[in-house]
């Protein structure tokens, strides 16, 4: 029999109910935090409008106070990048995923080291170090490269990043401070907690409660694994099968919400590395063309993202007068310019809880946006 076929339109609606787009959600944070999958956090504060925009309620500082005392942490871990993420998840997807870390390091460092000797045990003094005194890769470069002179050490440094589950420790990232980018060992960080590592079929179950419906290939671009068909076929039991537009097998979970194209979806705003844009192999189920179209400079500025009808509609910034510029990529009709401006105003609140400027629009897409927030 011929396979359902779920248009762009209803996989757009179908992700956006996954995470937690349509309609704001009551989860606690640590719920939200799991059932996404993580967030992606390699900035240390604009994480805070991925949950704001997903969770009813939601209170920055309660959520600082989670990553405070490592209930939540911000660890490497899918494609290798700082995901924000529970301790035990933390704990039971960092292992499974390290892999990604590893054939990067190996590229890009691995002949700098002499022998895997050497890497077991430059791995282990680091860790001592890390747990005696969290320290930047920097730092701790400089003290591995004591007791190893001849090894780079940046090589030494990234070595025991990716081969050991390294916390990112406050206090960046909390709400409204900052500081240096330094790591200590999840065993100094959450003593006495454990978990059993995920296999890689409960990682893609995970997956696809919180990205589906998808492709193998966007599991693969989601997590960095490779050669996922096999346990994807594996797992077709328990699962149920459609077809895109270009005939691409899709893969779901049977009780996952469908809600399809007809459902409603108000405006959102985005964050700079929101997990939405970053999580499958086709991304046009939510990436217009406009979008793609502009002039993005890969070493600039991440655009952070206004969804009108569930897509890339607009961009946003924050200048420094604290003033919430939008700067649509196609023409807005009138009911959506009132949405877009009203949850603007939300984020600005939400943000800024004492500015008074209202959100503004300017036209020109993304070069526009930048010289009217510099």
């Amino acid at each position: 029999m011929a396979m359902e076929v779920l248009d762009r339109r209803a996989l757009n609606r179908a992700t956006l109910a996954r995470q937690l787009l349509l309609d704001r959600s009551a989860m606690s944070v640590p719920e939200a935090v799991e059932h996404l999958a993580g967030l992606q956090a390699q900035t240390p504060h604009s994480w805070y409008v991925g949950l704001w925009t997903r969770l009813r309620d939601f209170s920055p500082p309660g959520a600082s106070d989670l990553l405070a005392d490592g209930r939540l942490v911000r660890v490497a871990a899918m494609r290798s990048t700082i995901h924000l993420m529970t301790g035990r998840d933390a704990l039971a997807v960092r292992p499974l995923v390290a892999v990604v870390g590893e054939r990067m390091w190996a590229t890009n460092f691995g002949r700098k080291l002499t022998s895997h000797d050497d890497l077991a045990s430059i791995v282990a003094e680091g860790c001592r170090v890390l747990a005696a005194e969290p320290l930047t890769f920097a730092d701790l470069g400089k003290r591995l490269a004591e007791r190893w002179p001849g090894h780079d050490a940046a090589a030494m440094a990234q070595a025991v990043r990716v081969f050991e589950t390294l916390i990112q420790v406050p206090p960046r990232g909390l709400w409204g401070r900052s500081g240096r980018a330094l790591h200590t060992t999840a065993a100094t960080w959450l003593p006495g907690l454990s978990a059993e590592p995920l296999t890689v079929a409960e990682l893609l179950l995970r997956y696809l409660r919180a990205f589906g419906p998808a492709t193998v290939q966007d599991m693969q671009t989601w997590s960095g694994l490779t050669r996922l068909a096999g346990v994807v076929d594996g797992l077709r039991p328990r699962l149920v099968t459609f077809a895109d537009e270009q005939g691409r097998e899709l893969f779901d979970l049977p009780d996952a919400p469908r809600p399809g194209p007809d459902a409603a979806a108000p405006a959102r705003f985005l964050y700079d590395f929101d997990n939405l844009l970053l999580s499958h192999a086709d991304r046009t189920r939510v990436v217009t063309a406009e979008f793609a179209g502009e002039p993005f400079d890969p070493h600039g500025p991440i655009p952070a993202v206004v969804l009108v009808d569930g897509t890339t509609a607009a961009v946003w910034r924050v200048g420094r007068s604290k003033e919430l510029v939008v700067a649509p990529l196609r023409p807005l009709a009138r009911h959506e310019i009132d949405d877009v401006t009203a949850e603007g105003a939300r984020l600005l609140a939400f943000l800024h809880p004492k500015a008074t400027a209202p959100v503004r629009l300017v036209e020109g897409g993304w070069p526009a946006l930048l010289a009217a927030t510099a």
